[in-house]
Formats: C-alpha cells, structure tokens, sequence
C-alpha cells in the first residue's frame, strides 16, 4: 500500500513528515479489545495522515479465524473506535494489506508457520521489510510468544533486528517484573524491546521537555527554590465497567500509580538530558525514580492513603459502590483510589513533596500535573485591602483539555489596589487548530521508526516496581480495610488531611 493512495489530511500538511522504512506489523491478538479499540484505529489514522511506510502490513495473529473474517472485524472496529470516521477510499487501500494466520499461541508450530509467511509476503510485497510484533495479549502470554519469535529466528539473532512491543501491566509486583524482563531478554535485546504506556503518548505528556528545556523563564525555577511542591492527579468518573476481572486482582496503585503516574513524576523531576536521544532521557528519568525516597513502615501510615468508592451519585444517576460491582467480591480489599506523598531526594527536589492522587467514580473526570510555586518573601501593599494574593501556579492538564495554565496575580481595573488570580492559557486544540493524534498513534508510529524515547525500559520498570512494592506489600499484611468514599465526591478525607497538616490542599476536581 502507498500512502499516495490516501486522500490527504489538509490538518497534517504542516507537520514533518518521517516516512519508516518498509514493515510488517504482525499483531498478536488482534481480534481482542486492545486491538479493536485502539491499535486497528491507530494504524488507519496513521494510513490517513500519510505516516506508513510506503510498503506496510498489517498480520493479525489470534487463535481462529481467517483473512476475510479478520478484515470484515476491522472494518467494523474502524466503523466504531476511529477518531475520525471510515472513509471508503482510505479503508480500500488499507484494507488489501491486512493479513492474518490463526494459531495456538502455545503451539511451537504457529511461530515457524509465521515465520514462513512473513518471508513469502515480502517475497510477494517486493522486498525484505522491518518486522514488529505487538503482544497485545494478556501478560501470561508475553513470555511464550518471546521465546516462540526466538526459536523461530525472528527474535534476538533476527536481521534486520526485529522489534517486541509489550503492553503494561510489565509485571505484578517487584519480582515478577524482574521475572518478566529475564525473560523477554532471553529472546530479544533490550534495545529490541518496546514497552508501552499510553500515557507517554500523550501531547501534553510529551510537552513536560519542551516546557521545561525550550523555555528559558521556566528551567530556573524549576527547583525546590521556588516550587513549593507538585501535584499529580489522575481522575476519574467511571467505575471499573467490565474490568473486575483485571481490576479486583490489581487494584489503582498497580493500575495507575506504579505505570502512568510514576512516569509523569520522572519527566517533572528528571535532571536536563544531555541531549534529546532515547537512551540519554531515559537514563535521567532512571535517575529520578532512584531518587525517590523509599516509604518505610512509618511513611506507608502517614503518608499513603487507601480508598473504595461506595455508592453514590455521579453526573445525576445512582451508582453502586465497588463491592457491588458485577464480578467484585462482597469482601474485597481492592483499592479504587490512592493519594500519596513522595519525596525526590536530590539536590533539585530535597524537601519539594510530590503529591500523587487518582481514584475511579470520582467528582470529575480530569488528568494534571500542577506546579504551585512559594509565595513572594513581601508583599509592599500588604497593608491595603489588595485582595487574593495567592501563589502563582502552572498548570499541566493531559485530559479533558490538553494544554498548559499559568495562573498569576492582576490588579483589577478601577481606583484601588486590590488583585485577584488570573490565567494565561494555552490549548492545544486552538492553538494549533487540529486534534492531537491519539497516543496509540504517536507510539506505533515511533515504533515503526525505531524511536523508543516514549518506551520504557527495564531499569525504569523495575525502579518504578521499587516505590510501590513496599506499599503494596504493608497493604498485603495489614487488617485495615480500604476507606469508604461516596461516588462522586473528591475521595477519603484523610486524602485532604495528607496535604492539610503541611498547611497546603489538593486542587479541587
């Protein structure tokens, strides 16, 4: 398939376009939800905007099936899931260069059988093409399907180098992360291996370096200085729906907390790389997660804070609480929310907290990172009625609205001095006058080129595993049940508590 076959996409025509080199995407998976909602729209989009390579396809892997069945699914997932709707003549196109073969991910005979079919269709297709295998399979399966490529010589000794994207949850806990890594490294080499969150993919996400290191009013104050502490919030109105099978087992401190929130922490904390290249970012954000002060026994009771949401009301209807959730145990301990603080124990951050929060069937549905700097040492007009002197903010907001808020003190218009907070903003959606690409989009597309910035890498799986096992591991051996909070509200009071005895409060929902 050409992208020249593709209608143009008038809202990508300013944007550099960096065309991979011939591939194959071969999906395992790839009739299941991930692959429906997310990496079958992506690679359309991508089709769309003209960021495939010139020769590209797709192979789906699942357990039964054929190519036309295969096909009609995708075509009714693009109908469903796509940003921006099917149209006839790109689906067309893209259509012709899906494949799929059906297979036991166990059986040894489906990744010789692949491994056969990959090299008749480059035969057919006009040449050799860059292999990727996206696990989108559920985690059990991500060491079998590894050593299945590698025995098969599409792993480690693969030339060109093949490449493993895996899906989070990388691991458990602590040693089955280690267990998890071992094992995919045995078949193929760190630099093989593509380990994605989603939340990286994310616009604004991504925005944290170029706010930081392409600004020279922001990188100065960047520091224990001048911010008076961080906080991290990741919210959200909708219950677990049909997730208690995964969810009941991992809870929002695995869910959440030790992946996406973790990761955001590392990109505000993280020390300027000496330059922009995958190796050298994720070195620094390593470097950030080992700083973290560790939570001992003490820490774990003060200063971490558990939560289940019962029921309630959100957006006008009643809601069940999470015990009463189809497939939730009467007697679960799971929990739904977490607020903690964390210390980053460097010369940057020493005694800055970070305060981390994020819970399901909350008040709003809302994803930040806010910057509150100290307040000024003197007011000069302290004396007149000047109004709400209130400390300056920077607002990073990942969702709803992508896009930055710098709050800052005005005078208001009239005779007096008296001020009030103000917010100069700035959204991606009207600045740049076009939607972001979705982060499926983002990282596929970085993937097939190679870039691994946005991927995680071992060392920082496991650095990120050494800040909640603890946790984790306190909850496991405790009799305390989760603290109950209605849905639809901001959480557990002891969650405001944890910021009110150091005289400060969470940003209201």
């Amino acid at each position: 398939m050409s992208a020249a076959e593709l209608a143009p996409n008038p809202f990508a025509q300013d944007v550099p376009q960096h065309l991979p080199e011939p591939s194959t995407l071969v999906i395992f998976g790839a009739t299941g939800d991930l692959a429906s909602r997310k990496l079958l729209p992506a690679v359309y989009n991508l089709a769309l905007g003209g960021q495939l390579p010139e020769r590209f396809r797709l192979l789906g892997v699942a357990l039964d099936g054929d190519v036309d069945a295969f096909r009609a699914h995708a075509e009714a997932a693009l109908r469903e899931f796509s940003r921006s709707g099917l149209d006839a003549h790109a689906w067309s196109a893209l259509r012709d260069s899906l494949d799929y073969l059906a297979g036991d991910f166990g059986d040894e005979r489906l990744y010789a059988e692949l491994a056969k079919r990959l090299d008749a269709l480059d035969r057919a297709g006009g040449g050799p093409t860059r292999r990727l295998f996206y696990l989108a399979t559920a985690p059990p399966f991500f060491g079998r399907i590894a050593k299945g490529l590698h025995a098969a010589g599409l792993g480690r000794r693969a030339d060109p180098p093949t490449r493993l994207i895996t899906e989070k949850p990388f691991g458990h806990d602590l040693a089955s992360a280690i267990g998890l890594n071992r094992s995919l490294q045995s078949a193929f080499g760190e630099q093989q291996i593509f380990r994605i969150d989603h939340y990286l993919g994310k616009e604004t996400v991504q925005n944290l370096l170029v706010l930081r290191f392409a600004n020279g009013i922001f990188e100065p104050l960047w520091n224990r200085r001048y911010i008076d502490h961080v906080q991290i919030t990741v919210a959200e109105e909708l219950g677990i729906g049909h997730r208690a099978g995964y969810y009941d087992h991992a809870g929002a401190l695995r869910d959440i907390v030790q992946n996406h929130m973790l990761q955001v922490l590392a990109l505000v904390a993280m020390e300027p790389p000496v330059s922009f290249t995958a190796d050298l970012i994720r070195d620094e954000k390593v470097k950030a997660l080992r700083a973290v002060k560790p939570l001992g026994a003490e820490a774990i009771a003060s200063s971490v804070v558990r939560g289940q949401y019962g029921a309630g009301w959100v957006d006008g209807k009643r809601v069940p609480g999470y015990r009463d959730e189809d497939g939730v145990a009467a007697d679960s301990r799971t929990e739904t929310f977490v607020a903690l603080r964390l210390e980053v124990d460097n010369w940057r951050w020493a005694g800055t907290p970070f305060y981390l929060r994020t819970g399901k069937r909350l008040r709003a549905q809302e994803a930040e990172i806010a910057l509150r700097f100290r307040p000024v040492p003197h007011l000069p007009f302290a004396g007149a009625e000047a109004g709400d002197v209130t400390p300056n903010e920077l607002i990073v907001s990942i969702q709803p609205n992508e896009g930055a808020t710098l709050k800052i003190v005005a005078k208001l218009p009239g005779p007096t001095l008296s001020v009030r907070p103000v917010e100069m903003e700035f959204q991606y959606g009207t600045a740049f006058l076009r939607e972001s690409p979705e982060a499926y989009e983002r990282l596929l597309h970085d993937a097939l080129l190679g870039n691994a910035t946005l991927f995680t890498r071992a060392d920082e799986v496991e650095s990120a595993w050494r800040i909640a096992d603890p946790v984790l591991a306190a909850w496991a051996t405790s009799d305390a049940e989760p603290e109950t909070y209605p849905a639809g509200s901001d959480g557990p009071p002891t969650a405001a508590a944890l910021l009110a005895r150091e005289g400060r409060a969470w940003r209201p929902l």
